[in-house]
């Protein structure tokens, strides 16, 4: 990898100008790094990636006049058993390990000591702009993580409920909500098993705009419940198709590598099929910091 790799000082700008200090800086093949505010992350698999990469980064930012306050390290294992949170390998270690970051004005909350992810996909970026230029009336987070998609929902004036099994996520994401200045009058959290919670929905005759469908890979509920994305995103997605608005948007999105686009449109057809219901697909604009096929896999269905 060369330097010439690293994102070009011309796309920095333009990010910066829109008031976004998230993204992706480098990708490599053993490794990449991201910029979230003032503070850098970089992730690798070998102990070599990491020193090439943080070598990089320093003469990259030296070009640039980009002046970061600290780099964190974390470990790409490979089972996701084996996670860590990140370190800090440069930087004043007596520093808070949360800030923040910018996505198109919109402030989100990091923490670089509560766990692998530090709070923000920004693989995820362009989605959250088609939801924000959507401005829907309705949407349902499921899987929500720190609730980025419901700020991005309820700044354009959408009621949200995010779900997520984690109370400590949804309790990020009431402060990501706080961070910019909304109030959760008309939002809910609900820390709970997706799955059980979507037929509830359903039987209340609840109905959303736009529903975000973005599992991980693997989970266990607290009862014990696993959730397998190859094996139950189909049954995810049957579901959520039964509390979705006549003319609903889904986000369809995982980071499981078996599972590209082309399958999840053959999943969302079948299950377009199986509900009787019609629906179109596409997908946003690629992102230009990242390489193509790099990042969650991402199609849109459009029901009709």
């Amino acid at each position: 990898m060369k330097i010439s790799e690293w994102i070009e000082p011309e796309l920095h700008r333009q990010f910066v100008a829109e008031q976004t200090d998230a993204l992706r800086l480098c990708t490599a093949p053993e490794g990449w790094a991201e910029r979230f505010g003032v503070d850098v992350l970089i992730s690798y698999k070998t102990e070599a990636a990491l020193e090439q990469l943080k070598t990089e980064l320093c003469l990259w930012a030296l070009n640039i006049d980009f002046k970061f306050r600290r780099v964190f390290a974390r470990f790409l294992p490979k089972h996701n058993a084996d996670r860590e949170a990140p370190r800090l390998i440069l930087g004043d270690p007596g520093t808070n390990l949360q800030s923040t970051a910018l996505e198109r004005t919109l402030r989100y909350a990091i923490d670089f000591g509560a766990g692998y992810s530090v709070g923000l996909f920004m693989d995820q970026r362009e989605n959250r702009r088609f939801v924000r230029d959507l401005a829907p009336r309705s949407l349902l987070n499921c899987f929500s993580y720190t609730c980025s998609f419901s700020v991005a929902a309820a700044t354009v004036g959408a009621t949200t409920v995010s779900i997520d099994l984690s109370k400590k996520s949804l309790a990020r994401g009431k402060e990501n909500f706080a961070l910019n200045s909304l109030a959760t009058n008309d939002h809910r959290f609900l820390a709970d098993d997706v799955l059980d919670v979507l037929p509830r929905l359903a039987r209340k005759g609840e109905k959303f705009e736009v529903i975000i469908l973005d599992p991980p890979t693997f989970s266990r509920s607290h009862r014990g419940k696993a959730f397998q994305v190859e094996q139950d995103f189909e049954t995810l997605l049957l579901a959520a198709l039964e509390v979705a608005e006549r003319n609903a948007k889904i986000l369809l999105s995982t980071n499981c590598s078996t599972l590209q686009e082309r399958a999840l449109e053959v999943m969302g057809r079948y299950c377009l099929k199986a509900t009787r219901r019609a629906g179109t697909f596409h997908r946003e604009p690629p992102l230009p910091d990242f390489p193509p096929r790099v990042g969650a896999s991402t199609l849109w269905m459009t029901l009709r």
